[in-house]
């Protein structure tokens, strides 16, 4: 039997994964169906995620307009089924023609915008800056690493932000939607700096004005890797 080929490939590199508790509330409307809140520590989580989309190809094909740019997005953490994942509140990608076809053909909740992507890599440490201009402000995610990279332990704060095998969402028709996400373990770079510069209310809408001025409890910074997407049923 031959194996079905992912939908799309790409490389995912210089992650930030900046990651706040969050009242449940916020996230309420967001859960999928037949979704439970993955919970540690007793909170629910979040986190806003930058990082550079690279080589990327869907269906196997890649389309110059298509294959390296930054992504930011605000997610949160479910389990379906014992199946422990990740599922969005908003996505951005500068590209209005990707952000569209997400939205319209997937249901994700993409939008689209001006951003930037910088990563300035030196002998001894690294630092990824992303940005998002959105409701006329703009607004940063940076992080500062140093080297050499490590592998957290299995289970360990880092560890169980960066390494999700599934995505859920809800189809226009108000079921389930999940995919996969492989990769191999991602290694990391011990945090320096993490500077969030954000207005949680004009990105993700009002109610979120609650968040602003928090800080984050924890900030991971992976390497990435290459990765496939495959929708399931």
């Amino acid at each position: 039997m031959t194996t079905p080929q992912p939908f799309m490939t790409a490389r995912w590199s210089n992650l930030i994964l900046a990651n706040f508790a969050v009242p449940e509330e916020l996230l309420q409307r967001y859960l999928p169906p037949s979704c439970e809140f993955d919970r540690r520590d007793g909170k629910c989580w979040a986190s806003l995620v930058a990082f550079q989309f690279l080589d990327t190809r869907v269906r196997g094909i890649q389309r110059s307009w298509f294959r390296d740019f930054p992504e930011w997005n605000l997610r949160f953490y479910v389990t379906h089924e014992g199946q422990r994942g990740v599922c969005f509140v908003r996505e951005f990608v500068p590209s209005w023609t990707v952000a569209t076809t997400a939205r319209v053909m997937y249901n994700e909740p993409y939008r689209s915008a001006r951003m930037t992507m910088d990563v300035q890599d030196s002998l001894n440490s690294i630092t990824a800056a992303y940005t998002v201009a959105w409701k006329g402000r703009t607004h940063t995610l940076r992080a500062t690493g140093a080297k050499p990279t490590f592998q957290p332990v299995a289970e360990s704060t880092q560890d169980w932000f960066k390494e999700h095998s599934w995505g859920f969402g809800t189809s226009r028709w108000g079921r389930l939607v999940r995919y996969q996400v492989s990769h191999p373990t991602w290694d990391v770079y011990p945090v320096r700096e993490c500077v969030p510069d954000v207005d949680w209310a004009l990105l993700y809408g009002r109610e979120w004005g609650v968040m602003n001025g928090t800080e984050p409890a924890s900030v991971v910074f992976a390497v990435g890797s290459e990765v496939s997407v495959s929708p399931k049923k």
